[in-house]
């Protein structure tokens, strides 16, 4: 079973600056997984022409079932809000999916700990740190019915505040305490391998640098897992959109 984790920046192009969503279907067809979880996914909004970019991304891999899930409810960095899961289907909103070439039997949706206010952050280059607002965050879960069994996959995208996404992390560990194994946990952590091991008592899959797409330094995005799933193989793949690579992991389960 091959996964992969990427997130896509909305389907932008740091190149050009544009959402292509051709460009984006070819993309995903090129990691060609079983098994795909997207972070920062848009769907009916004008900076990614008001396009469904989960809908493109299951018709481009051939997916049998997938699921968007909304963090924000309108347009980020404008008007929107905190989504809650009852927002019409047709509504416009930013987050996560995750989507599957094999049926899938079960979903759960975890929303995550909201940072209440503002918290400091120092951005790149600057002395200081300064007061931001962090977005809500979202995980989603599927149970999967594969060929050597049913397996458990959780995409989320934590926040890039490393005091808050700890907190995020272990509430989503606690959500899937009870997740039928072996569960693969995946997506954007915006934290480094050892801390998210430590942090969930998983093992990493697949370990290279994901960040920054086009001289990667870091790894903040991964593929954990507890239980009978190993990784034959494991990559990272710049593709020509977002500023992360994506990361491919080739599952063995059993």
């Amino acid at each position: 079973m091959r996964l992969a984790t990427f997130n896509i920046l909305h389907g932008r192009s740091p190149a050009d600056g544009r959402v292509d969503v051709s460009r984006f279907a070819d993309a995903v067809r090129e990691l060609d997984a079983d098994v795909l979880a997207l972070q920062e996914v848009d769907r009916f909004l004008p900076r990614s022409a008001h396009a469904d970019l989960t809908a493109v991304a299951a018709a481009a891999m051939g997916a049998v079932d997938h699921r968007f899930v909304a963090a924000l409810d309108g347009s980020p960095g404008a008007t929107w809000t905190a989504a809650t899961g009852a927002e019409q289907p047709d509504s416009a909103g930013y987050g996560v999916a995750l989507l599957s070439r094999h049926p899938v039997v079960a979903w759960e949706v975890v929303r995550l700990p909201e940072l209440p206010g503002r918290g400091p952050w120092r951005w790149h280059g600057q002395r200081l740190p300064r007061l931001v607002r962090d977005e809500p965050r979202v995980a989603v879960a599927a149970q999967l019915e594969t060929p050597a069994g049913c397996v458990t996959v959780a995409n989320t995208h934590l926040s890039f505040l490393p005091y808050w996404n700890v907190r995020q992390l272990r509430r989503l560990v606690r959500a899937l305490r009870d997740a039928r194994r072996p569960l693969v946990l995946t997506g954007d952590l915006n934290m480094g391998p050892r801390r998210a091991e430590r942090l969930t008592g998983l093992a990493s899959l697949a370990t290279h640098a994901t960040f920054p797409a086009q001289r990667p330094e870091r790894q903040i995005d991964h593929v954990l897992a507890d239980g009978p799933v190993v990784a034959v193989d494991s990559a990272a793949h710049l593709l020509p959109l977002s500023d992360h690579l994506a990361l491919v992991a080739d599952l063995d389960v059993g």
